[in-house]
């Protein structure tokens, strides 16, 4: 008998011992009579012992089967512990919750929600790594993953969480500086302020009802950094190429103006990826509708 057989008659022999009757314990397990007798004569066989004496009015437990007992009531305890675990594991988020974004989008749009979040599931404890290089959670050691671009990757599951538009900005100062912008083919005249990175540019698209124009944009700086970038326009360095999520705050406050606010800039979209797995965590589970609910409540989502 190898030692998982062991641990079955193990579990069999505590339960004759618990009910004090072979029918009973057979009941209780799921099987027959006989094969509750066949494994506590197996288990006594390995063991070289007689652990139950029966009679044909009662079951007596040895001296050495009451010791044994002790025994395999701790193993039937843990046993149930560790099923007590797995079903928690499986009804409530706990654990580590390893989460990727860009570092402005995480800073403006995904803070708010995130917070929230970990102030609802005070079992999760959250790992948020603020990169813009490009993250992909099915070989690198990241649960989710939030993913800019134009179109979903093919290899990973994921959804749409908002559409992120484009637009031109540019300071007050700046715009008293230079002359008017009127008609977007006098954008090629002016210096620009550009992403470097997955959005990298150096062609502003623009349209308009079924005009359609792209300005070949002379850049005077980039960055990785769209706040980088904010920071400079804030300066009247030039005119800044940002994600409207970025732009709308300086905009509110009147120290950026919105350039051609009526024409549509490229799109993209804001990607919630997680490893293609067939048991995927509660904790990301639960993390993946969250972040649904929230972004549906707060934008509107579009497919790319």
């Amino acid at each position: 008998m190898n030692q998982l057989e062991q641990m079955a008659s193990m579990a069999i022999f505590a339960k004759i011992v618990e009910t004090m009757s072979y029918t009973e314990a057979a009941r209780v397990i799921g099987v027959s009579k006989s094969a509750v007798s066949k494994e506590l004569a197996r288990l006594e066989a390995t063991l070289g012992v007689t652990l139950l004496k029966r009679t044909t009015r009662k079951i007596e437990i040895t001296d050495v089967g009451r010791t044994y007992y002790e025994y395999c009531a701790r193993m039937l305890v843990e046993m149930r512990s560790a099923d007590a675990f797995m079903e928690k594991y499986h009804a409530d988020p706990v654990g580590n919750l390893r989460v990727a974004a860009p570092v402005t989008f995480g800073n403006v749009v995904l803070m708010p929600a995130l917070n929230q979040f970990a102030t609802k599931y005070v079992n999760v404890q959250v790992e948020l790594d603020l990169t813009d290089r490009q993250i992909d959670p099915e070989s690198q050691n990241v649960d989710v993953a939030i993913m800019i671009n134009r179109s979903k990757p093919e290899h990973a599951r994921g959804k749409v969480l908002m559409e992120i538009d484009w637009g031109l900005f540019a300071a007050p100062a700046y715009l008293g500086r230079h002359p008017s912008i009127t008609d977007p083919e006098q954008l090629s005249r002016h210096g620009f302020l550009l992403f470097r990175g997955p959005a990298h540019t150096s062609v502003v698209a623009m349209q308009k009802h079924k005009r359609e124009v792209e300005v070949r944009a002379r850049c005077v700086m980039r960055s990785n950094n769209s706040r980088a970038l904010l920071s400079s326009a804030l300066d009247g360095l030039g005119v800044a190429y940002l994600p409207r999520y970025v732009a709308n705050e300086a905009v509110d406050d009147g120290t950026l103006v919105p350039i051609f606010p009526d024409w549509t800039f490229e799109k993209r979209f804001a990607f919630l990826m997680w490893r293609d797995d067939p048991f995927v965590a509660p904790r990301v589970l639960s993390f993946i509708q969250f972040l649904t609910d929230h972004f549906a409540n707060t934008h509107t989502p579009s497919a790319a």
